[in-house]
């Protein structure tokens, strides 16, 4: 069994129904498993397109999205909606296809660090350098996206290591990890009777609200609390509709930095 075969295992086991994006010649492995698996490759016309498919799959599943491009301008294209992810913390996974290892140290065609070019737009990312770590990094990949405050992780696949194959001796080397949902923390009761005794306390309390009400489904707590207590609301543009325009409790959408009205 190759290590791209078992990297496919993998993203089966996370729950993977789709990646989206280009195949390349350093991809023929990945792709082939990817065939044989349950998961649907969806073939798009420019990687950049891939990438936001998945970055929509995320912010709206809750799940991590799944793109691949191959080296060079495969992966660059990638970059926009890899940074969109990040900013807009949705989970997504980006999957670069790469050089083999043996020539990454000389001016080979197409090869860009990708793991330093994609660090600032990434909460994480590695290279796969050995078939013995493809479970590891899946897992941590898939498990940072995530986790809160979610977003871009990236994986680069040197074509040798996804070509080679795995020590099924090892079987802590050669199965997928079991996946583990993050678990969401919920704040002791006195804590949030301090936050009640603050805001009656408070002469003139307003509610800024953010990505975390949509992510967290508390928008319709939200509005009962504001409802109820008269407490105004500003949004920001990840926020936008978790209360309603019309309502008189709505202050409007802040984050333009231009004198705005909220």
């Amino acid at each position: 069994r190759r290590a791209a075969d078992l990297f496919v295992a993998c993203l089966e086991a996370e729950g993977v129904r789709h990646v989206f994006g280009i195949p390349g010649e350093e991809t023929l492995d990945l792709n082939e498993a990817l065939e044989d698996s349950s998961i649907r490759f969806v073939p798009v016309r420019h990687e950049q397109g891939g990438a936001f498919m998945a970055d929509m799959c995320g912010r709206l599943t809750g799940r991590a999205g799944v793109c691949l491009g191959t080296l060079g301008p495969g992966a660059t294209n990638l970059v926009t909606a890899v940074a969109d992810a990040y900013l807009d913390r949705a989970p997504l996974v980006a999957l670069t296809g790469q050089a083999g290892i043996e020539r990454m140290h000389k001016e080979s065609h197409q090869y860009l660090d990708l793991v330093q070019i994609l660090r600032p737009v990434v909460k994480w990312n590695a290279r796969v350098s050995s078939p013995d770590i493809v479970p590891e990094v899946v897992r941590k990949a898939f498990k940072l996206a995530e986790a809160e405050k979610p977003g871009a992780t990236h994986l680069e696949l040197p074509e040798d290591v996804m070509a080679a194959p795995v020590d099924e001796r090892d079987v802590g080397a050669s199965r997928p990890l079991p996946p583990e949902r993050p678990a969401r923390s919920e704040p002791p009761a006195r804590d949030l009777e301090r936050a009640a005794e603050v805001i009656r306390e408070a002469r003139a309390p307003v509610a800024l609200v953010g990505n975390g009400v949509v992510r967290g489904g508390a928008a319709a707590a939200l509005r009962a609390f504001s409802r109820a207590t008269g407490v105004g609301v500003a949004a920001t543009f990840m926020a936008k509709g978790v209360v309603d325009d019309d309502a008189p409790e709505a202050l409007g959408t802040v984050g333009l930095q231009a004198r705005d009205y909220a």
